[in-house]
């Protein structure tokens, strides 16, 4: 396997993984040149913070104090807001381990910045390993009580060059329950069974098989983007999801020890981004697999914590496993 990131927003630009010939070809959306990635552009392949997803109108309140944050989604916080950490230049350099060859990434995130309090260093080392794996780890650490919550965006489409849609990819999510959105994508505070209804992935399914049914859940994203509680024990390296991509044989495994994945379904892609060869990025051209903790955490207190504190320290891994079918 080959992974290309790029110190301009941690962004992973090209990863190629194995078909079930054995062949190799790149898997993720983005730009040929890395100039590209200066302009607007949907998060493709980026590392996100401080907070991946969402915080209800960029406002939460912790130890007595009312904190507002940058919004950059109508009145919300989205992703860490106008300058997150996809946007910064990260410090780079090169490690090697028995487990593979890294890069190591370090950023250092200034008290106030887009409304956070306290200093926050943070370093992301992505690993290519000898068993086919792209594996990150997160580390930081705060000056301030602060919310943390770091993640990847990487757009997939597992099919490469085969095929421009995703909606044929078999999706499997170990999760008994997900985290209902109002009409502004911001959960409701519960946790709702997927049982009888479109969000129930836990034995594997076609994308497109439900993707445009009249369920409320996806008329108010437009498709799938949701977060999904894992069925296994947060802090656990446990098994989030499966895709298999037919016509490729490529399969992909997502292990993580965070307690939720976003899943979306690449719904806001309109066709006006040109990426890689030249093709149009359309709605449902590729989709996400986010590890994080759960959207708008600091403003649900049944939510588990994302509230990272001085002399405590902030770890977090996700691996992505491929092989061939």
């Amino acid at each position: 396997m080959e992974a290309c990131v790029i110190s301009l927003g941690g962004i992973v630009q090209k990863l190629t993984a194995p078909d079930r010939d054995g062949k190799y070809d790149d898997i993720v959306l983005g730009f040929e040149s890395v100039d590209r990635y200066s302009a607007e552009h949907p998060y493709l392949g980026a590392l996100i913070g401080r907070y991946g997803n969402r915080i209800a109108a960029g406002r939460f309140s912790m130890d007595g104090s009312e904190y507002v944050l940058a919004c950059n989604n109508s009145r919300h916080h989205l992703h860490g807001g106008l300058r997150g950490f996809d946007k910064v230049e990260w410090d780079v350099r090169q490690a090697s381990s028995e487990q593979g060859d890294s890069l190591v990434l370090h950023y250092v995130s200034a008290d106030g910045e887009e409304g956070y309090p306290g200093e926050l260093s943070v370093t992301v080392t992505y690993t290519l390993t000898k068993n086919d794996e792209l594996r990150i780890d997160y580390y930081a650490t705060a000056t301030k009580p602060t919310p943390v919550n770091l993640t990847s965006h990487s757009y997939f489409n597992l099919a490469g060059k085969r095929d421009d849609s995703i909606l044929a990819h078999e999706l499997e999510i170990a999760a008994a329950y997900f985290t209902p959105i109002d009409q502004d994508l911001i959960p409701t505070g519960v946790l709702e069974p997927v049982d009888g209804t479109p969000m129930d992935f836990r034995e594997a399914r076609p994308i497109g098989g439900r993707i445009d049914t009249a369920d409320e859940q996806l008329q108010f994203a437009g498709g799938y983007d949701h977060n999904w509680v894992l069925d296994k024990e947060p802090g656990e390296l446990g098994m989030a999801a499966r895709v298999n991509e037919p016509s490729s044989g490529r399969q992909m495994e997502v292990y993580t020890t965070e307690p939720g994945l976003q899943f979306y379904s690449g719904n806001s892609l309109d066709g006006s981004i040109r990426g890689k060869q030249g093709r149009q990025y359309a709605s449902r051209s590729g989709f996400c697999l986010e590890t994080q903790h759960f959207p708008d955490s600091p403003n649900q207190p049944d939510f588990p914590s994302t509230i990272l504190r001085p002399g405590k320290v902030y770890e977090s891994t996700t691996v992505y496993r491929f092989s061939g079918m």
